[in-house]
């Protein structure tokens, strides 16, 4: 793991990734390239913020889609893909496998760079 100067943290890929996520399990499609998969709390603060970047982000790259996921919500798919915290951005490919992780609000700049890797 790694602490940026902000104080959030970026995984990067993780040994004993979980299965691929299916649209079905998310209730809405994957991004045709690559999804922007955000979990998120009610009263989170970077969680609004991240939702922003995120949804800017995908709207500048075709083809990537931003789904948000009310963690409080989705207790078994929290738990099945390791989130601790909110927000927690899962970049996933094409075929829904998770190929990065980071934890905390991300800087616009960091999102474009995960998907670059991906895309």
């Amino acid at each position: 793991m790694r602490e940026r100067e902000d104080g959030t943290r970026n995984d990067g890929p993780r040994h004993g990734a979980p299965p691929p996520v299916a649209a079905a399990d998310l209730g809405a499609e994957l991004g045709e390239r690559a999804t922007l998969l955000q979990f998120s709390s009610a009263f989170c603060a970077p969680c609004r913020a991240t939702r922003r970047v995120l949804g800017e982000v995908a709207g500048m790259v075709p083809g990537v889609a931003h789904i948000e996921i009310d963690a409080e919500a989705r207790l078994e798919l929290v738990r099945a893909l390791g989130v601790l915290r909110t927000p927690t951005v899962l970049v996933l490919d094409a075929g829904g496998r998770v190929v990065r992780r980071a934890v905390g609000q991300p800087r616009k700049a960091d999102v474009i760079a995960a998907l670059g890797e991906v895309v």
